[in-house]
Parts: C-alpha cells; sequence; structure tokens
C-alpha cells in the first residue's frame, strides 16, 4: 500500500501520471471517492502517464471512454449504470479481458463482478489541509 497527499488537482495528477508508468496490459484500477474527491483528477493524471495527449473526462453519460496512448486507456464510471447487471451492455467482459488498462470509477457498486487481481485507488478530502487536499492510497489487491 502507498498513501500520498496532494494539495492541488496538478499534484494529484502528477502522482496518478507516475502511478500509470507502473501499470501494465490488463491492469484494473478500481476507484473510490466522494462526489468531486478527485478521482476523474486521478484518471487524467494517468492519461498523461500513458502519453494520452487529448483531453480526459468523466464518462458519466457514454459510461466508458477510449483512449489510445503507449497502452489503451478504457475508462469507466458507472454511477449512472447502478449496479453489475447493467455492466454487460457495454462489453465490460471484454475490456477487463484485453490489452489495455481499465480504471473504474464507483467500483463499489460493481464489486461483484471486479476481478480479484486489481488496484484500488482511494481518494479522500483533507478539508483540514484546504479545499483541494487530497490523501491518495493506492493498495493491489489479490483476493483469490
Amino acid at each position: 500500500m502507498k498513501k500520498y497527499i496532494t494539495d492541488s488537482p496538478s499534484e494529484t495528477r502528477a502522482v496518478a501520471a507516475e502511478f500509470a508508468k507502473t501499470l501494465s496490459p490488463g491492469s484494473v484500477v478500481c476507484m473510490y471517492g466522494d462526489l468531486g474527491a478527485g478521482k476523474t483528477a486521478f484518471a487524467q493524471g494517468m492519461a498523461d502517464g500513458l502519453g494520452i495527449d487529448e483531453p480526459v473526462t468523466s464518462p458519466t453519460f457514454t459510461i466508458i471512454n477510449e483512449y489510445e496512448g503507449t497502452l489503451p486507456l478504457y475508462h469507466f464510471d458507472v454511477y449512472r449504470v447502478g449496479d453489475s447487471a447493467g455492466m454487460a451492455e457495454t462489453g465490460f467482459d471484454e475490456y477487463i479481458d484485453g490489452d489495455g488498462i481499465c480504471v473504474i470509477e464507483w467500483a463499489e457498486l460493481i464489486e461483484d463482478i471486479l476481478p480479484d487481481d486489481r488496484i484500488n485507488v482511494t481518494i479522500s478530502r483533507l478539508p483540514e489541509r484546504g479545499d483541494d487536499a487530497r490523501e491518495i492510497i493506492i493498495a493491489s489487491e489479490d483476493q483469490s
């Protein structure tokens, strides 16, 4: 487990960019945090680390955005899907078993279909430190 404290969105992105460089094809990154915690900023930083130049936005209404970099990045936001039953129509299984990196915002909504081998990223606000301060915990998980 690794823990980081950041004081701005750009620092959060920098942590994520370095983290992304450690990932390999098939990596699944599950994002946890309240609304506005910084999950999308972290995903943007991951894209930076993978050499993706295009703007990265939360796929709240499209459910998934695909980006091409040194490795493909598949960015899911499952908030509107609500549960694992709605994920089948997105082709979720093919992405999870694919050659890119999956980053999943609101992963707690689909816990029952997440792979055992994944990386959990939890982002929390630190209001006592400032409006933009965040604690980021990155933990590998293998429940098999």
